[in-house]
């Protein structure tokens, strides 16, 4: 932590670092509940978005995977309803399309009866077991042994509700300012300067959202992360167009519960593409949205971090298997004709890539829900991966609540959320 002496009036009450669905939902929630707020939204990319909410699959999900009781359960659960009113107001299309969960060996029916019992816990409405000739009805080229129903599931363009998010913040009078990476935080009497490579910002109070760097503006803040961000790159194939119309909605199979991905699955998307994928390849580039990338910076925060060698040991047959699939097309194809047998090699071709921000603990465990931390004069969101953008709206407001209560602000407070 760099500490120095204020020299001018702060710029803005509070800041949120973070031009994501999730720094945008929070700014937003902070503006709703505190009418003519100074605040202050700095986001490092040109353009917001840029990042995990540019680059995700686009599925508004249900709830149904997460611990009962956990955050991401509770939020998600919520997020959903959430999302649809807001899109409904804001009048940004979606699709209920559902979901399928398909159980494809004898080994997988227990852990499926298992995330029912999750998803009924859960609050997730309207689950339907089905038999394969249900599934069939529903989904005519998939195949399996037994399936899940998740009608709530649906799909939507994450991008442009954050854009209406953004014309909210400004309209309620919050300044956005892109093209502003934070490169240092300086501890000051009343408050915080935030540098940038070309100016300094001086604001009371603060929350990031950092995705990606979340743990690394933790740290600029004085506050030692309980985990720390390991890149996963997600690569997908796409379906040719004559074979869209093989997949009416999403297509999953049951996940690895020692994993905290979903595997090879099968997803529509709001503009009728068909995604096949991905894979979770770890990468050496926070940001390496290309096959390959590699970023000496953050390949070194790798190799000096214990709980990342301890994670390579803990997950190494996963992690072979999923190299496997990212180098053979072949490895994939086989994934997924589980779900979906009639596919052929000529009918996939490669799609676009993202990274998932996933935080691992100095014992090398993936963090299996969403973290926050307190610093000085700050709130930090250190783990947001999937589902965050589902979870957004009432994980904004829960963030505002953290900050209403770490700053001492009293009265119009967001809805509480408890924890």
């Amino acid at each position: 932590m760099c500490y120095s002496v204020p020299t001018m009036k702060p710029d803005a009450e509070i800041t949120v670092v973070g031009g994501g669905i999730v720094g945008l939902a929070t700014a937003d929630a902070l503006l709703q509940a505190h009418p003519g707020l100074s605040l202050l939204l700095i986001e490092k990319e040109s353009e917001l978005a840029s990042h995990q909410t540019g680059h995700n699959s686009g599925v508004l999900h249900s709830g149904i995977y997460y611990p009962p009781g956990s955050l991401k359960a509770r939020l998600t659960v919520e997020g959903n309803r959430a999302l649809r009113t807001f899109c409904d107001a804001e009048k940004i299309p979606y699709q209920s399309c559902g979901k399928v969960i398909v159980a494809t060996a004898p080994e997988e029916i227990p852990q499926l009866q298992e995330l029912e019992r999750r998803g009924t816990a859960n609050g997730v409405p309207g689950l339907e077991r089905l038999t394969p000739a249900r599934l069939r009805e529903l989904e005519p080229h998939a195949a399996g042994l037994a399936a899940l129903r998740v009608p709530t599931t649906a799909i939507l363009d994450f991008s442009r509700v954050a854009a209406a998010l953004a014309r909210r913040i400004t309209a309620a009078g919050g300044q956005i300012q892109t093209g502003s990476e934070i490169v240092r935080i300086r501890l000051e009497i009343n408050g915080l300067r935030l540098e940038t490579a070309r100016e300094s910002r001086r604001t009371r109070h603060l929350i990031t959202c950092g995705g990606l760097q979340a743990d690394r503006l933790a740290r600029m803040n004085g506050v030692p992360p309980p985990a720390r961000i390991i890149p996963f790159r997600g690569e997908y194939f796409e379906l040719i167009p004559e074979r869209r119309p093989w997949v009416r909605g999403l297509i999953y199979p049951v996940p690895n519960p020692a994993f905290p991905f979903l595997g090879v699955h099968l997803t529509r998307m709001i503009d009728g593409r068909v995604k096949a994928g991905p894979n979770a390849l770890l990468a050496f580039a926070r940001e390496g949205y290309q096959a390959g990338s590699f970023c000496w910076r953050d390949a070194a925060a790798l190799a000096g971090f214990g709980g990342f060698w301890k994670m390579l040991w803990r997950y190494r047959g996963i992690g072979r298997s999923e190299w496997l699939r990212a180098a053979s097309k072949s490895v994939f194809l086989r994934q997924a004709r589980r779900l979906m047998p009639e596919l052929r090699p000529e009918d996939l071709t490669p799609g676009p890539g993202g990274i998932r921000a996933q935080t691992v603990d100095s014992a090398g465990r993936l963090s299996d829900d969403f973290l926050i931390a307190e610093g000085p004069a700050a709130v930090h969101l250190i783990n947001a991966p999937s589902p965050a953008a589902s979870a957004c709206l009432p994980l904004g407001r829960l963030l505002a609540e953290r900050a209403c209560a770490r700053f001492g602000w009293g009265g119009g407070k967001p809805n509480k959320i408890s924890e």
